[in-house]
């Protein structure tokens, strides 16, 4: 029998054509990987039943009676408290003279740190002389709670507003400072390397190469320093002070009054949450390559 009479019938089929893979939507994104980036994604939603599963949980806790109102009151004794603190209504200071104290104190202080742990923090990172002057002080009242050198600013500044504005700023200076300084460590020397062989200065090196890489770090830090800068306010506010968040949550709780407290921590906690937000879309705005590279 010929050669040809025994090949297979398969090998005689001509070939397949591909499959057309029809083009995407106009708009559509393609998906190039099957790996996601850490963390991607909104979570406003989530956030959103979070908060209204726990304000769920408080009302129902609160009014079948599981607590008694002296330790947790009820979210509409809160809610009054805060309408009558609103309206002037209470037997004390309306709420928007004790806002305005918390927030001059607060952010003064926040601002003097930016002015000053901001520059200090590039010198440490940029010099070792700076870094050994001032990482030692640094390093030394960091882990100190504000409470233990709050008797020694009374004794040295008295009980105006200084002390309070000084006790914010230190709690926020060696946060933002650190942070300064490690972000001054951020940009890579292949980046250095090649500024310098383009002919930029040192200042120019430092203006254009490790600013931009050390931005993200300080603002970080900024919100970190923020964040200490509205828990020591109550501790602040303990000198003598007749207005105040933290004055009114202190006087509260002298009278058991948990309604006014929970109120008042309330306030500090929105306020503080709603700085952080605008922390955060500074950040998207000054440094949108920030985890992208």
């Amino acid at each position: 029998m010929p050669e040809a009479s025994i090949a297979s019938p398969v090998a005689m089929t001509p070939p397949t054509k591909p499959a057309v893979v029809p083009p995407p939507a106009p708009g559509t994104k393609l998906k190039t990987s099957a790996f996601k980036v850490p963390g991607e994604g909104s979570s406003f939603t989530i956030s959103v039943v979070t908060v209204l599963t726990l304000l769920a949980l408080w009302f129902l806790v609160t009014n079948m009676g599981w607590v008694k109102p002296l330790f947790l009151p009820t979210p509409q004794a809160v809610f009054q408290q805060f309408y009558e603190y609103l309206t002037g209504q209470a037997n004390d200071k309306p709420l928007w003279q004790h806002f305005l104290a918390s927030m001059f104190r607060v952010f003064s202080a926040f601002l003097l740190a930016c002015v000053t742990a901001i520059p200090v923090g590039i010198a440490m990172g940029m010099s070792r002389f700076w870094r050994g002057i001032f990482d030692p002080p640094l390093e030394f009242y960091r882990p100190l709670p504000p409470l233990a050198y709050l008797p020694l600013i009374i004794i040295w500044f008295g009980i105006d507003e200084l002390p309070k504005v000084l006790l914010i700023f230190l709690s926020c200076f060696a946060p933002l400072a650190l942070a300064a300084r490690s972000g001054m460590r951020s940009a890579s020397q292949e980046q250095i390397n090649a500024a310098y062989s383009m002919g930029a200065s040192y200042l120019q090196v430092i203006r254009h190469v490790i600013l931009p890489s050390a931005l993200p770090d300080i603002l970080v830090g900024m919100r970190i320093a923020i964040g200490f800068g509205w828990t020591t306010l109550v501790a602040a506010e303990m000198v003598a002070a007749n207005m105040g968040l933290g004055q009114m949550v202190l006087n509260a709780s002298n009278f058991l009054r948990t309604d006014i407290v929970i109120m008042g921590i309330v306030v500090i906690g929105v306020v503080a949450y709603l700085f952080d937000l605008l922390m955060r879309w500074l950040e998207r705005r000054l440094v949108p390559w920030k985890g992208r590279m």
